[in-house]
């Protein structure tokens, strides 16, 4: 059975991963990422290689990352939403939500002492990452940060500062645009009230890190990532369909939320 106290915390805690911290105890995450590993082009072993995880959130692919014998790995996010990439004119009551939420991720803490993980947080915004402090990395993941960026372009020169090795990046993308735009690199801009700049084709993802100085050696490659216990399926009213973030939200929470993957070294 798993620990009263730790499922006490766990129930406690707003998620955006389903992390299985211990038998019959996972955590329920906005997403379930926990097959996702087996579908995408994620390596079977790190052994011996130095791992960056970049928007780590709850962590779920920098403890895997471990799972994987990883020789060490450094997890980086933001832990103030305040410092997050938010457009002008954000509504202020959002981001103090997201703030009562997720500030100093509480669920990263959790997991790790549960897993008993050596994985080390850094609080540090993607553009800043700097390779004399945190050093160089054989292989580089980079999961659903780049819509949620102001530049993404500078965002992925950054990971291109620190990697002596493979990068993998994987991003939301819009089906529609991708099947009318096929092969184009076209991206539509949002950031409206929330801090989700783009909505891009799986080729401008595939652009995006081109641009940023890597080679991309596999895909654009399309997946959804099933929704978790935590994202409930929106009330089918004309009101909801009307919008297309109401209509985002439907699609996620039927079909997962659609997303690309590339990996790529650099160039």
């Amino acid at each position: 059975m798993p620990d009263p106290a730790l499922r006490d915390r766990v129930a406690a805690t707003s998620w955006y991963h389903s992390i299985e911290l211990e038998p019959g105890l996972v955590t329920p995450g906005w997403f379930d990422t926990r097959p996702l590993p087996r579908r995408l082009p994620f390596p079977a072993s790190l052994a011996d290689r130095r791992c960056l995880d970049v928007g780590t959130f709850d962590g779920f692919w920098a403890f895997e990352m471990e799972k994987r014998g990883a020789a060490e790995v450094v997890a980086v996010d933001v832990l103030d939403p305040h410092r997050w990439d938010w457009p002008a004119g954000s509504p202020p009551e959002v981001i103090e939500e997201m703030e009562s939420r997720k500030r100093d991720n509480p669920g990263f803490a959790i997991a790790k002492e549960a897993l008993g993980s050596q994985v080390r947080l850094v609080d540090e915004t993607v553009y800043e990452l700097d390779p004399d402090e945190l050093g160089r990395f054989d292989f580089i993941f980079c999961g659903s940060l780049l819509l949620h960026l102001r530049d993404p372009v500078r965002g992925v020169e950054s990971l291109r500062r620190l990697s002596d090795g493979e990068v993998m990046v994987t991003d939301a993308v819009d089906p529609f645009l991708s099947r009318l735009f096929r092969g184009r690199p076209v991206t539509e801009l949002d950031g409206r009230g929330r801090p989700w700049w783009f909505h891009q084709t799986a080729s401008s993802l595939k652009a995006l890190v081109e641009r940023g100085g890597f080679r991309v050696v596999e895909g654009p490659r399309r997946y959804a990532i099933p929704r978790g216990p935590a994202q409930r399926r929106p009330p089918l009213r004309p009101k909801v369909l009307l919008s297309r973030h109401g209509r985002e939200l439907m699609r996620d929470a039927v079909l997962g939320s659609p997303h690309a993957v590339v990996r790529a070294v650099p160039a």
